[in-house]
Parts: C-alpha cells; structure tokens; sequence
C-alpha cells in the first residue's frame, strides 16, 4: 500500500557530522503518523465490501460503482509525485495538515453524498488529500529517526500497508450491517481531528527544522501531474464506455486515443520541464521499470479481485456485507504471509523466480474461482481460490518493490519510491476497470432482488484475472533483474 514518493534514506557515515539530538515525542509522534497513513490505506479496501450496498441505495450504474472505486487510486496515485514536491517546496507539516483538511472534509461529503456523481467527485478529492498527507507523513518520519529507530520506524510504517487492507475490508462489513455505509467514510473524520491537534502538539516549539521547506526551492510541475493524471483518466473512462457501447463507439475509442495523446503530452512536457516531476533518464533503469511493471500488475490484480468476490458473494451467494469483511480476513492474513515468504525467498533464490512463481499461485487461484456457482459455499467455494490467489500475489509485491529499488544511487531512492506507489494506486485503478469491464452485467445482478443473477461475466472476469498473471509471470521472468540482491544491500521498506 503506498508509504510516499520518500523513502528511507541511508543514515550518515559514523564519522560525519552529528546526528541531532532525538524528539523526545518521536514514538508518540510515529503512532499517530502511522493512524493518519492506515486510514488512506483503509480506504482503498473498506469500500468494495460497501460496494453492492451503495449501488443499490444510490442506484449506480456498474461504470459509476467502477467509478467510485478508481476516483480514489486515481487521484492518490497520480498526484503522489506532486504531493512529494509540495511537501519539499512548502514544508512538510504545512502540507501534513492541508492533506488531512481535504482527505476529512472529503469523507464527510462521502458520506453525504445522494447519487453516484456526488460521491465520485468526493472520492477523488480523497485522493487528493491522500496524494498530500501521504508523503508529508513519510517525511516526518524520517525526519524524526535516526540510525537503527529509523528501520524500526520505518518497519512499523511498511506493516500499516497490510493492516490497513485487512482491516479495511472488516471495517466495511461491520459498518455497512450496523449504522450504514456512510460511517465508512465518517470514521475517517474522528481520525483525521485527532492527527490535525496532535502533530503540531507533540512537535512542538522545536518543530521547525524538522517541517521547514527544503533548501533547495524548485517550481511544482504542474503540467505533468496533470498529464499524469489525465493519461490514466482517459484510459479509465474509455474502458467503462467500451463495457456499455463496446469498443467501436466513438465514446470508447476517442477517449482511449486520448490517452495515448495525454502520455505522449507527458513525455514532452517532461523532457522540456526545467525540474520534471520524473526524470526520464531514470526509466531507463531496467530494475525501476521491471518492479514498477510487478507492482502495476499485482496491484490491479489485488483489487479487481477484491472488486470482483465482494459483488460475488453479496449477490450471487446472497450472503451480508458481515459475513463477506469475516470471510475476507483469511485472504489479508494469506497476503501478509506470502509477502513474508518471498521476502524469506528473495535473497535466496532471486528476484525472478520468487516473482514468476507467486503469479504462478495467483493465477491457478484464480482458476479455482472460475468454477463457482450459486450453490458454493464462501468458506469452501471462493476464500480457498482467493486465499491461493493472495499467497502468491504477496512475494510479487515484495519482488515489485526491492526490485525497483536496488542499486539506485542516494538522490534518487525517494523519486524510484514514488513512482513505485504511483504504480500501486493507479494499478488499482487500471485493474478495477479492465475486470468490471469484462465482467460486464454481472456486476448489475441483485439491485433492488430483481431475478436472478447472471454469474457468466465473472467467470469471464476470474478467467481474465488468470490470464493477465500468467502474464504478469512472464514478465517478472524477463524484466525483473537475475540473481539476486546483494547481501550488502540495506531493508527496503515499502507498502
């Protein structure tokens, strides 16, 4: 799950300067830090298990559930970069709280939202508030550990990512069964107040040169998060018309050449920029590209298949949004323990094949998903097929992520860790519209109890899903690095 476009930065040879003195509140200060970056993460999570619920109470098409969905990944994940850039041009703590301003007020107008454009729009300004606070956050933690408190701290900020997600999709469940599924979105608020009165607090009068702008003042590119975030945007839109009116229909295959014009827009602006918000010379590296192809992969596989198995087994085995968060926990434990595994695996065996075998198991779970009916059982139908499916999908994360990382030189660990998040979310994204796309009206089953469901689009969907990791197997083999990584080489922590 995404940390920031920081990333920790190898602390100073024992023989150089000083370290300054400690912040007597740091631990404190990392726990709220920690509670602001697990309610981001929840988010991306919490929603899928309210998702047949809120179609059904505000009548959304299946291209405004897609929607609601992608609004928040897109947003977090584009403006990521940009976020980084403030935070070093303003100040860290300044753009912490205008972050958290925008993500709170955001949720309250979630959970106030009376149709499908309402939320949608109040979902992206989520993300938006995401796309600040997160790498603000990151930044404050860094600046407040030093030498082995800083790996602690940043082991504790990498384990958020998997909590959040687990716990996400339980909140959804219990939230949506008990007072509704707008609290998924108001819990957030008490959160959000909390972290606003006690980071300022517990900096205190020594907070200045831990928040204070960088030194080295560059303009924000503008232009490029725009592009940035336009290019994915248009793909998005494109995918959802294409499900309606089928690829062939100028509302389909305008906004898609669009795309291409938007990244090709990207490219430009980014070789012209005077202070890019990616150097492009850095995509040249076969390490960045391979992990930020990994992670764009295993992200949208995750949470197209989360997408997919809430809508599964609300409406087409009939059960609660309770029953669906308790029957998703095993899915977040068995994440949590592949990724345990392949970081086990990693320096052992390598990079490749820890990478290819994992979407291996994504793929033969997915396959066991294909097989479902009406008559199957959650706990003995699809958690075994998802379970399988996430063992594997956790060591390609780990893969993803140190792969993207090694060898880079100091002054470019914290861009390469943005731009691996920025795979992650808008992986998010690009995953949960190809799959609701394929899976078409399925998705539209169950709203208001009107007949029966037709499950043939997720069959489709789940076979899809085994393909594409497949796929993601072949490109792991070819793209991440051979061998393995060097025994001097330091943690990498990431979500």
């Amino acid at each position: 799950m995404p940390s920031s476009e920081s990333s920790p930065h190898a602390d100073h040879h024992p023989h150089a300067a000083a370290q300054p003195a400690a912040h007597p509140h740091r631990w404190r200060l990392l726990a709220v830090l920690c509670l602001a970056q697990f309610m981001l993460i929840a988010d991306v999570t919490v929603i899928n298990v309210a998702l047949p619920t809120i179609g059904e109470e505000l009548s959304l098409s299946p291209g405004a559930v897609t929607w609601v969905v992608t609004a928040y990944t897109l947003f977090f994940g584009s403006l990521l970069l940009l976020g980084g850039r403030l935070a070093d041009a303003l100040g860290t703590l300044r753009m912490f709280l205008a972050g958290l301003v925008v993500f709170a007020a955001a949720s309250i107008a979630s959970g106030l939202a009376t149709g499908g454009g309402m939320l949608i729009a109040a979902r992206s300004a989520q993300g938006v508030g995401a796309a600040l606070l997160s790498p603000a956050a990151m930044a404050l933690v860094v600046a407040l550990f030093h030498g082995p408190d800083r790996h602690k701290a940043l082991g504790a900020w990498a384990a958020i990512g998997g909590a959040g997600a687990a716990v996400g999709v339980l909140l959804g469940g219990v939230f949506v069964s008990g007072p509704g599924w707008e609290w998924i979105f108001y819990i957030n608020v008490p959160v959000g107040l909390l972290a606003l009165v006690a980071v300022p607090a517990l900096l205190g009068e020594g907070r200045a040169h831990l928040t204070r702008p960088s030194a080295e003042r560059s303009r924000p590119d503008l232009p490029g998060a725009l592009t940035l975030t336009a290019t994915p945007a248009l793909l998005i839109y494109g995918l959802v018309q294409a499900r309606d009116h089928g690829f062939t229909d100028a509302s389909a295959w305008l906004p898609l050449a669009l795309a291409l014009a938007a990244a090709a827009a990207f490219v430009a602006v980014e070789r012209a920029a005077r202070d890019p918000l990616v150097r492009l010379e850095l995509l040249a590296r076969r390490t960045l590209v391979g992990g930020g192809v990994v992670m764009l992969v295993a992200s949208g596989l995750l949470i197209s298949v989360f997408f997919l198995n809430s809508f599964y087994v609300q409406h087409v085995l009939g059960r609660s949004a309770l029953a669906t968060g308790l029957a998703f926990l095993p899915v977040a434990v068995a994440i949590t323990l592949g990724a345990h595994l392949g970081s086990s695996a990693v320096p052992r065996l390598g990079w490749r094949p820890v990478a290819a075998t994992g979407f291996v198991l994504a793929a033969a779970g997915a396959l066991l998903l294909t097989g479902l009916s009406p008559d199957s059982g959650t706990w003995t139908g699809v958690v075994p097929g998802f379970a399988l499916f996430s063992l594997g999908i956790g060591p390609a994360f780990v893969c993803a992520t140190t792969a993207a990382m090694t060898g880079l030189p100091h002054q470019d660990t914290g861009l390469a860790s943005g731009l691996v998040n920025t795979a992650h979310e808008l992986g998010a994204s690009l995953g949960v519209a190809v799959i609701a796309a394929i899976a078409g009206a399925s998705l539209e089953g169950g709203h208001g109890g009107a007949g029966p469901v037709d499950a043939g689009g997720f069959d489709n969907a789940f076979t899809a899903v085994a393909v594409i990791a497949a796929a993601g197997a072949l490109a792991a083999a070819f793209l991440l690095p051979p061998g393995r990584p060097a025994p001097a080489q330091g943690p990498v922590f990431a979500h």
